[in-house]
């Protein structure tokens, strides 16, 4: 299939005036809350300075309520929203500077500030608190919010000066279950649970909605049912859309213990058990017990070691991944029990759709050869990418161009000429140019950063693993 649609010059240059506009748009309206942080973080002073009487803390807060009541009233905001505010506008300009300088440049969003701001507080030293900031900004230049998020999360787990292990004790120690009621008779209920739980429950739940909406799971979540099921006869139509469903499976589940065939539109073949599925990464160092890296919850966050090494060592099997030290790039995966081994090695490469920005994961995207198969394109990992449908169809059916470089970049083209390269998901949080030099020799040092691609390294982690569980 060979893409039709075309733009004239005069297209194009109107095209091009409308983004420029937008992107002059953002620059403003970043450099504009710099302005308002600073002002605020200036009204913070302000209070302070007035706040010189001893007394109960109600009592000395009360230059900074005032403050807050003062421009709230102005405003027509809320004094507590205002007070929220200066807050966050004194942790951005004191706490992150150099953040607080991209936004008045223009350089970075006001999205892209909150995320580095939300998960860098938790770093309470100031040099890895920098560090952090400096690495994540470089992310932020070039990906968009939601990609800076999981990257974000993950380097503020590394820098934190408590190990992940030891805070996931105390926050798993706060897990709860609690109901917010709304209007209209209906009600929240909210469960804060362990991450590779509360990912696991929603991949049930979404396997059950799509078994019930009678579709694949690679196509579209679709707004209605289909008059036909994957299991035979044809149904009636059922109304419900892909979160109805999700909310009465997860209802039937809790209340009788299964997805119901009557509550399910009779699609899901009794007795029939759907296992939850979440992805881990591991660093064989971890497993070994000479680095604290972090496991990841892939996609997502940073677990504990501990459930990593019992999730894995109950796993079916698994995939060893080769990895740039430096850029992060994926070499080469191999696995104790090969099977489509292009697939894997694509889905651990990838992690979700490669058009710039789009994060909908592998399990829901198609197999796209960069360069089609008609125009003599190979079926290797350097040509096939995973693209979601819309961005797929959009590929085929638009002036959009995209190649493929050899670490994995895709580089898109627009109709108008503007390039945008999208990286694999897993070289996103490598930001060093240094040279890693050779790798060391397993076992010449307990500080090691990386073992040769040797057997007995992946032994010892899987002995590791299953003594662990």
């Amino acid at each position: 299939m060979t893409n039709t649609a075309t733009i004239t010059g005069d297209q194009a240059t109107c095209v091009d005036a409308v983004v420029d506009e937008l992107v002059e748009i953002q620059r403003r309206r970043a450099a504009l809350y710099a302005e308002e942080a600073a002002i605020l973080a200036r009204a913070v002073e302000i209070a302070r300075d007035q706040d010189d009487a001893p007394g109960p803390s109600e009592i000395r807060d009360i230059p900074i309520r005032s403050m807050a009541a003062q421009i709230g009233a102005a405003l027509r905001v809320s004094d507590r929203t205002v007070q929220r505010h200066l807050s966050d506008a004194v942790v951005l300009t004191t706490r992150f500077p150099a953040t607080h300088a991209a936004l008045a440049a223009g350089t970075v969003s006001v999205a892209h500030a909150r995320v580095v701001v939300e998960h860098g507080q938790a770093i309470d030293d100031d040099d890895p608190r920098a560090a952090y900031e400096a690495a994540v900004l470089e992310i932020a230049r070039r990906e968009t919010s939601g990609r800076l998020k999981p990257a974000a999360r993950l380097l503020a787990a590394r820098l934190h000066a408590i190990p992940l292990d030891g805070r996931h004790v105390e926050a798993a120690s706060r897990r709860s279950v609690w109901v917010r009621d709304l209007e209209d008779g209906m009600a929240e209920l909210v469960a804060t649970l362990p991450a590779h739980l509360a990912h696991g429950i929603r991949d049930r739940l979404d396997q059950y909605a799509r078994r019930a909406m009678g579709v694949h799971q690679n196509a579209g979540t679709g707004g209605e049912l289909p008059d036909e099921t994957l299991f035979g006869e044809p149904t009636a139509r059922d109304r419900r859309g892909v979160e109805e469903i999700r909310a009465d499976v997860f209802a039937d589940l809790l209340l009788t213990g299964h997805a119901t065939p009557e509550s399910s539109n009779a699609s899901i073949p009794e007795g029939e058990a759907i296992v939850a599925h979440v992805q881990l990464t591991v660093p064989v160092l971890t497993v070994l017990g000479v680095d604290t890296t972090p496991a990841e919850l892939t996609g997502h966050a940073p677990i504990d070691t501990a459930t990593a090494l019992r999730l894995a060592a109950t796993a079916p099997g698994w995939d060893r991944v080769l990895t740039h030290p430096v850029t992060g790039t994926v070499l080469a995966v191999d696995r104790y029990r090969p099977s489509d081994q292009l697939k894997r090695a694509l889905r651990v490469r990838d992690e979700h759709c490669r058009f710039p920005g789009c994060r909908v994961p592998v399990r829901r995207c198609d197999i796209d050869h960069t360069t089609a198969r008609e125009h003599d394109g190979p079926t290797e990992l350097g040509n096939l990418a995973h693209l979601c449908r819309r961005h797929h169809t959009l590929k085929h059916h638009s002036a959009w161009r995209v190649r493929q470089a050899a670490d994995g970049v895709l580089h898109w083209t627009s109709p108008t000429g503007r390039t945008y390269p999208d990286r694999p998901a897993r070289t996103l949080v490598f930001t060093s140019d240094a040279d890693p030099g050779p790798a060391p020799r397993p076992g010449s040092s307990p500080n090691s950063t990386r073992p040769s691609d040797d057997a007995t390294v992946v032994d010892a982690a899987v002995a590791a693993v299953l003594a662990a569980h």
